[in-house]
């Protein structure tokens, strides 16, 4: 099923439901790409990255504090909240995709991004605690089941795409993350136990999966081992010591979705001037421009929820113009 010429990552501006997912379809709908469930973090908490996938967790529940998100004993108003938003979402998807047969992709928030986010009681995140990451990925899980089978449920005839967001991930495996008091950091987490957790949550779809990332130094080759089929990045934070893994990553079978155009409001290049970043890394890994078109998926460099509401949708359908070119000149 993968890759489509284009797709979005995952948010967009305003608090509409009903005009964002107009806009994704109407955008992606009919081939031209596979459509997302918009996330609209401008609603407010509980719309947001962290509160929207909290709000999926099985017997874990979070509230906000005036640091972040904490993890707390009972649902409260937040929890609804973030319930009450994503109904919402899923009433404007199903209205908007009646009859729909074709791919479409939803996005949550990946076990490592979530443990270096969410806290616990005493302040600190759970990626200080391993009983705390063990529990988080098991209860996200049980939550990202359920959620799968809603939106089958809902949207019979999608052919469901799954993406974690991981824009932390790096910062994790590199020790990165801040304590609570902000003068140290949390310890590197070992990378076999990052792996070992990303494979658990891969397995939980028996469709395709997606790692998206917008930080710099995407990890490809633990994304590769870990299962991921496709992995999402900005094209401009690569540099040419990625080559080497990402060429390892295509040969091995790992889509690639290439955020070519800004996330936030910015000139756009003729579609033929969005792709020549894609071409230029082709070439510097010697791969034959004859599997652009199987391999590559474009998209926006990340969430458009930074973004005005016109350059939003011109963003999304500038992917599509660049995938056409793409296809129709992969020299």
């Amino acid at each position: 099923m993968l890759p489509s010429p284009a797709s979005g990552v995952g948010s967009m501006p305003g608090e509409d439901a009903l005009e964002a997912v107009k806009t994704v379809v109407g955008t992606f709908g009919d081939g031209q790409g596979t459509p997302h469930l918009p996330e609209l973090p401008a609603r407010g908490p509980g719309a947001d990255m962290i509160g929207r996938t909290a709000g999926l967790l099985v017997d874990l529940y979070a509230r906000v504090e005036p640091s972040g998100w904490r993890i707390g004993d009972r649902p409260g108003r937040d929890t609804r909240r973030a319930h009450a938003w994503l109904r919402q979402d899923l009433d404007a998807l199903e209205e908007h995709t009646q009859g729909y047969e074709g791919p479409l992709k939803l996005q949550v928030v990946g076990p490592w991004t979530l443990a270096a986010a969410l806290e616990l009681r005493g302040g600190e995140v759970a990626l200080s605690d391993p009983g705390a990451c063990r529990d988080l990925a098991g209860s996200l899980a049980e939550g990202v089941r359920t959620h799968l089978a809603e939106v089958a449920r809902r949207v019979p005839g999608a052919r469901l795409v799954l993406q974690y967001d991981e824009p932390s991930l790096t910062a994790v495996l590199r020790g990165r993350i801040r304590t609570a008091s902000g003068y140290r950091t949390h310890r590197a987490v070992d990378r076999q136990a990052v792996e070992g957790v990303l494979r658990e949550l891969f397995a939980v779809h028996d469709g395709p999966v997606v790692v998206h990332s917008c930080a710099p130094d995407v990890p490809f080759a633990l994304l590769r081992r870990a299962g991921a089929d496709a992995v999402s990045f900005d094209l401009s934070l690569l540099t040419e010591r990625d080559d080497e893994v990402i060429g390892e990553a295509v040969e091995s079978g790992t889509k690639l979705f290439v955020g070519v155009v800004p996330g936030t409001d910015a000139p756009l290049s003729d579609p033929a001037g969005s792709v020549g970043g894609v071409r230029t890394l082709w070439r510097r890994l010697g791969l034959s421009p004859g599997l652009l078109s199987d391999v590559v998926t474009l998209t926006p460099a990340c969430g458009l929820a930074g973004a005005s509401p016109e350059y939003s949708r011109r963003a999304l359908a500038h992917c599509v113009r660049a995938a056409t070119s793409l296809a129709d000149d992969p020299e």
